[in-house]
């Protein structure tokens, strides 16, 4: 499916300097019809805004059939172009991580979900995804009721609560305080190599998330940091790995919010007993 692409700059209440966030927006394009209606995902990115590979990324998810949002976060600092990376960019893009208000950054997930949903060729049916910061948030998105699946590659900073000024974000607090309960399912995905999220800290996502009874996938790969960046990833790249997870969420999206179920109900309706 052929994709097109275009921006919007939205104005946010909570920036300092008044600055709009910028949200590049990827759609499928089907000739000869020009009313089709997709899904929507947003894609947050990486501490290095919206970069060639997060931009492909999310191509590749608009050419399934759904209109992707990708917010640039960081309009608080400055413009939206992609941050390089090097070790500069690097260390400006982790100094904003903890410089920008958590609450800034859940303003930008309601403005993209706002955009998607007022978009003619969307049905309203939204979903999420990101990496790195961008899986951060991703999980926070899916306190939104109306985001009805999250996808969260190596999310960074959930164990530590350290996301945002202050290095104190509200996270697992508000999961241990049923804010995800009935909301809708969310996946987490790690590498086992990834030093970034050690052990611990994904056993301590794992375990708040069934305790507070939450729909969750939690999936343990073979891999590191960053592994589905296929630029610059410092040989963490593994292709084969992204291609099988990139299919599994796509079930999750095409299961949860690719076509319209109707209302939810209690019962499934399906017989008591089935061989």
């Amino acid at each position: 499916m052929l994709i097109t692409t275009k921006y919007y700059d939205v104005p946010t209440k909570l920036d300092p300097n008044g600055s709009p966030v910028r949200i590049f927006v990827i759609s499928p394009s089907v000739q000869n019809y020009p009313q089709a209606k997709f899904p929507g995902v947003i894609v947050f990115s990486e501490i290095y805004q919206v970069t060639g590979p997060v931009e492909r990324f999310a191509g590749q998810i608009a050419s399934h059939g759904y209109v992707v949002a990708c917010p640039s976060v960081y309009h608080e600092f400055e413009g939206p172009e992609a941050i390089p990376y090097d070790v500069e960019g690097t260390d400006r893009g982790n100094k904003y991580k903890i410089e920008k208000r958590v609450e800034a950054y859940d303003e930008d997930a309601t403005l993209a979900t706002d955009l998607l949903m007022s978009l003619e060729n969307c049905t309203g049916r939204i979903g999420a995804t990101g990496m790195c910061l961008g899986g951060h948030l991703a999980f926070r998105a899916a306190f939104d009721p109306r985001v009805l699946a999250s996808v969260c590659f190596f999310a960074t900073d959930i164990h530590s609560a350290t996301l945002g000024r202050g290095k104190n974000d509200d996270t697992l607090v508000r999961v241990r305080n049923g804010d995800l309960a009935g909301k809708g399912e969310l996946v987490m995905i790690f590498g086992k190599q990834d030093t970034h999220v050690p052990r611990i800290g994904r056993d301590l996502i794992r375990t708040t998330l069934d305790d507070a009874n939450v729909t969750a996938s939690f999936l343990e790969v073979q891999a590191q940091h960053a592994f589905i960046r296929d630029e610059h990833s410092k040989g963490r790249w593994d292709a084969a790995l992204t291609r099988s997870l990139f299919t599994f969420m796509m079930e999750v999206f095409e299961r949860t919010m690719g076509r319209d179920l109707g209302p939810r109900g209690g019962s499934s309706g399906a017989p008591e007993h089935i061989c």
